[in-house]
Order: structure tokens, then C-alpha cells, then sequence
């Protein structure tokens, strides 16, 4: 998917710069490149997503629900 981000005549480059980090971050691409920098083995990010769960519910945020 590519992006396309069209800079407008006398923009100062520092606001189309602004307007380019925006347009990546929304788009997901960032968090997509930091998340593949490294494997990570299934059965770590079941792990980790289970400490999330847990931590969550610690500090409060998210009410458990009863089964």
C-alpha cells in the first residue's frame, strides 16, 4: 500500500516534514517496522499479552468480567 503525500508550492519543508511523520504514523507503518525488527517466538507474545491482561486489570482500568 503505497502512500502518496503531495507537498504544496512554498510549503516550508519543515511543516511537510510534520504532515509526513503524521501521514506514517496513522497509517501504521512505523509501529509495523518495530514490531518485525525482531522475531518473537508465539508462545513469548502469548506471554506478553497475558502480563498486559494482567497488569491491566491491576492498576484498575478494565473491570474483569465473570464467565
Amino acid at each position: 500500500m503505497p502512500l502518496r503525500m503531495r507537498v504544496h508550492e512554498r510549503e516550508p519543508i519543515g511543516l511537510a516534514l510534520r504532515r509526513f511523520k503524521k501521514l506514517l504514523e496513522r497509517s501504521g507503518i512505523q509501529k509495523e517496522l518495530r514490531k518485525r525488527k525482531y522475531y518473537e517466538k508465539p508462545c513469548e507474545a502469548r506471554r506478553r499479552a497475558q502480563l498486559r491482561k494482567i497488569s491491566t486489570i491491576r492498576k484498575g482500568k478494565v473491570v474483569p468480567r465473570k464467565p
